[in-house]
């Protein structure tokens, strides 16, 4: 008997030097949905070595025809992608839910905000200029250009597939580079439609490469080659260290890594707030997200109401697939993240004072997924491991604070600095907190998540390789290099 509860799955190609392909490994791998792993999304390619150093070859040969093609031709490119999207939105963003577990809204403001990425780059990329210099020669002018690098490689993570490519890949475009781009084997669909929208909207071959597999067999071959003059990441920090240290002296890196994210409660806070701000900032997206709030450091004089009011918030979140209405945390993303995320718990049973959650949901909805409840901890210090390692899951850690400073010392005292955040109505506090956390993100009554597309992001110490910032007019550096010319008469 046939079983006809799913459609059968596609095989989904690489596309390499203006062509979608299988891989020469003759090998695919299985994506599925975390809701429901019966649920197969697709197949994709396990690319080798060899398809790698094909997608590079191909990206350096395209090189000089795309620097030469007009900023606005290829910002028209990075338009009609943005409206290639759009036209799909509600396709794409069930796929999205369904390779990633997020919820349908959420899925759908994605691929809307990658869109729209698209098209502020390609206004932004047709203003990018030099600059001219005043000097005493009257027979002399001196000004700078701004030239693409050549082939970048960009590599991404599971938990934001389409977001994070698009805010990569549109600067690396439209300012005349050629690109390598690789996805997460755990949200590849994603990254393929992403793909599939600039194809469409006419890209010459080479100058765009889409390929799939494991980072252990393909990753060198795209990072290491001399014709690749640039890599941005985004993923864990041990994994971005990595490939930072392997690469040749003259290829540029761009990281943005792990981070262990501070959310400061002090007296005179809206508790209520507070809590909307932990909950949405650390539990949004399953606590998934590099900037997730995963540390809330409370003064001692409030700790007991807003602990309470916090486990009254958590304890009524709705869980289950993102494909329903009304859901408010969906499954974790893969049985790695499952795993990781059960074994903190234990963790945090041993080293601090369990309040709720942590457990891996069973029964009709949760049987054949990756549903955990969310867990919270008290009586955390500084010295356990579930404050100062990144979980990547929905675990809250409550840290007693005696005052402001006490509260900044704790929150700085970690390896990362990628978003942290304050809930006060002082606006003294306000100004001091801007100054003294160290962060390359301060959210003031705002969640640790969240970035403008118009704006810089990224982070400090080992969140961040801390050399060219990522989004807004700033996005637009990593991938140029300056030229000075000097011209007589």
């Amino acid at each position: 008997m046939t079983d006809t509860t799913n459609p059968p799955a596609e095989t989904f190609g690489n596309h390499i030097d203006g062509e979608w392909a299988p891989s020469r490994s003759g090998e695919v791998f299985a994506n599925t949905n975390p809701a429901d792993t019966s649920d197969l999304v697709g197949l994709f390619q396990a690319s080798s070595a060899e398809d790698a150093r094909a997608a590079v070859a191909a990206a350096a040969a395209a090189f000089e025809g795309w620097r030469r093609t007009p900023v606005t031709a290829r910002a028209r490119v990075l338009d009609h992608a943005a409206a290639y999207l759009e036209a799909h939105v509600n396709r794409f963003a069930e796929e999205l839910t369904r390779e990633e577990g997020k919820s349908l809204a959420q899925s759908r403001d994605e691929f809307l905000r990658a869109a729209q990425t698209l098209r502020f780059y390609a206004v932004e990329g047709q203003s990018l200029t030099g600059e001219t210099f005043v000097n005493d020669d009257p027979d002399m002018d001196v000004h700078t250009v701004r030239e693409p690098l050549g082939v970048v490689t960009v590599i991404t993570p599971w938990n934001f597939p389409v977001s994070i490519p698009a805010r990569k890949i549109a600067p690396a475009l439209v300012t005349g580079n050629t690109v390598v781009f690789k996805p997460s084997s755990d949200a590849p669909l994603s990254g393929l439609r992403l793909a599939e929208a600039l194809v469409e909207a006419g890209l010459p071959k080479g100058v765009f490469n889409f390929i799939t597999g494991r980072a252990g067999a393909i990753g060198a071959a795209i990072t290491e080659p001399a014709d690749v003059r640039a890599v941005t990441f985004t993923g864990s920090t041990a994994a971005g260290e990595r490939i930072h240290r392997s690469v040749p002296f003259t290829t540029r890196t761009q990281m943005e890594l792990g981070g262990k994210n501070p959310l400061i409660v002090m007296e005179d806070a809206d508790l209520d707030k507070a809590v909307d701000l932990a909950v949405k900032g650390g539990l949004s997206l399953s606590g998934q997200a590099c900037t997730g709030t995963s540390r809330i450091l409370v003064m001692k004089s409030v700790k007991a109401d807003f602990t309470e009011r916090l486990l009254a918030r958590v304890r009524a979140l709705k869980i289950g697939s993102g494909l329903k209405p009304g859901m408010d945390i969906g499954p974790l993303a893969t049985a790695g993240q499952l795993e990781r995320v059960l074994g903190y718990v234990e963790i945090g049973r041993r080293e601090a004072t369990h309040l709720h959650g942590g457990e891996r949901l069973a029964g009709p909805g949760y049987d054949r997924g990756y549903f955990v409840s969310p867990a919270v901890f008290t009586d955390v210090t500084q010295d356990m491991r579930i404050a100062r390692e990144e979980i990547f899951g929905p675990v809250l850690a409550i840290i007693e604070v005696d005052g402001y400073a006490d509260a900044v010392a704790k929150a700085n005292d970690t390896d990362y600095g990628l978003s942290a955040a304050i809930a006060t109505a002082d606006p003294r506090l306000m100004h001091a907190f801007a100054r003294d956390i160290q962060s390359g993100t301060v959210k003031i009554n705002r969640t640790t998540t969240g970035n403008l597309i118009n704006a810089p992001f990224g982070g400090l110490k080992r969140s961040s390789t801390s050399t060219f910032r990522e989004s807004g007019r700033t996005g637009l550096d990593f991938f140029t290099q300056t030229k000075t010319v000097y011209r007589g008469c």
